[in-house]
């Protein structure tokens, strides 16, 4: 191989954008090591998306409009049509014939994503056929949303023994192996790949005056759920012994203006003008959370793994909604070993979240999870020596 070994890197989000934060973060890593990464995003576009130098091609974008993401629609949110499809597939199938990638990294599929197999499978198909045959992984979490049909899973190994080389698993198994909830997984044991959890450590720890700085930080991620957390946080400042901080609430980019107008005005009603902070999502979450009092968010992988790194105490409130079960899941293990406080979405009151702040304080942090986080650089190293063994 003679020059930088090039990457596509598929990413799709559908609701939430932990996807693409997750992938932004990985794309950064794999530039470090030294890789030429094309990131072909199928989401709607994501503000201060930090992708580094890395090529950002934008499929026409697709989102769901429900919880079980059966409905999807196009830009125009208009339901996705054959003809669409056909755009899209057309538009994927001609990227990878200019990038003539060594690596594909396709985001979660096969164990997700089976909506977008009308442009993921003629992919590999011609993947698989071509001369320069790319190497091919999957790029998936610690843990897979559970199926209600059996099939699917057999499905999903169909694939994975068909089309995969490798399959990049961002997580520990010491917290939870990928068995866990994929039962065929010994059946693919060594194309498995742990890495570690993939988490931005661009976070910087300072003293006062330092973004986030004995804060309480209440989140949401960059999606539009979780506005009952955010109402019931903002309502229980006043009920708890952290009463004397600021407490800032950061509000996801998707979440409508209306709502962002809503959650100012019940803030206002709620203390005093600066004692509790409304604001949109921000860039520099990961430093402010090294410097917080606390955090209190949904489960997110992306932001539970970047407490895990900066050590903060930390209460999390695991998204239920839909078919989700990985968010509490992955919250209950931790909680098990006492680095975070859990409060169910239906126990969600300005009580409850203020017991929940005692019992937080009460617990010894996050600092002692002892949970990998060097996700990104491993996952980047191992896809570097992949497209390392390819002599064109």
């Amino acid at each position: 191989m003679s020059g930088p070994g090039r990457v596509l890197f598929y990413v799709q989000h559908l609701l939430g954008i932990g996807h693409q934060r997750r992938g932004a973060t990985l794309t950064r890593a794999m530039q470090d090591a030294g890789l030429d990464v094309t990131y072909v995003s199928g989401g709607h576009g994501i503000p201060n998306l930090d992708l580094g130098a890395a090529e950002l091609v934008q499929l026409p974008p697709v989102r769901a409009v429900d919880l079980y993401f059966k409905k999807l629609v196009d830009e125009n949110d208009q339901p996705i049509n054959d003809a669409w499809r056909e755009r899209r597939r057309d538009g994927l199938l001609a990227v990878w014939r200019r990038v003539q990638p060594h690596v594909i990294v396709l985001e979660l599929y096969p164990f997700g994503r089976r909506q977008m197999r009308f442009e993921l499978l003629p992919l590999l198909d011609a993947a698989l056929a071509s001369e320069r045959r790319p190497i091919i992984a999957s790029s998936v979490r610690d843990i897979l949303v559970a199926s209600p049909k059996p099939e699917r899973l057999v499905e999903m190994l169909k694939r994975v023994e068909t089309y995969f080389d490798h399959v990049l698993v961002h997580g520990d198994p010491g917290l939870v192996p990928f068995e866990s909830t994929f039962p065929h997984a010994a059946q693919i044991a060594g194309k498995l790949h742990y890495t570690g959890y993939v988490v931005d450590r661009t976070g910087q720890r300072g003293g006062p005056g330092s973004p986030g700085w004995d804060e309480v930080l209440v989140s949401s991620g960059g999606g539009a759920m979780g506005d009952a957390l955010m109402r019931s946080a903002i309502q229980a400042r006043a009920k708890s012994t952290l009463n004397g901080k600021r407490w800032r609430v950061l509000v996801g980019v998707k979440v409508p203006e209306e709502e962002y107008q809503a959650l100012i005005a019940l803030a206002a009603e709620s203390g005093k003008t600066g004692d509790i902070v409304v604001e949109r999502a921000r860039g520099d979450f990961p430093t402010m959370l090294m410097n917080c009092a606390l955090s209190i968010s949904q489960g997110g992988y992306n932001t539970l793994m970047e407490c895990m790194h900066a050590g903060c105490r930390a209460i999390i409130v695991p998204y239920a909604g839909g078919l989700e079960t990985e968010q509490t899941l992955r919250a209950e293990l931790l909680a098990k070993r006492g680095v975070i406080t859990v409060l169910a979405e239906t126990e969600l009151s300005p009580g409850a979240m203020a017991e929940a702040v005692e019992r937080s304080l009460a617990g010894p942090g996050a600092a002692t999870a002892g949970v990998r986080t060097d996700g990104a650089a491993n996952g980047a190293r191992q896809i570097a020596a992949w497209a390392g063994t390819l002599d064109w």
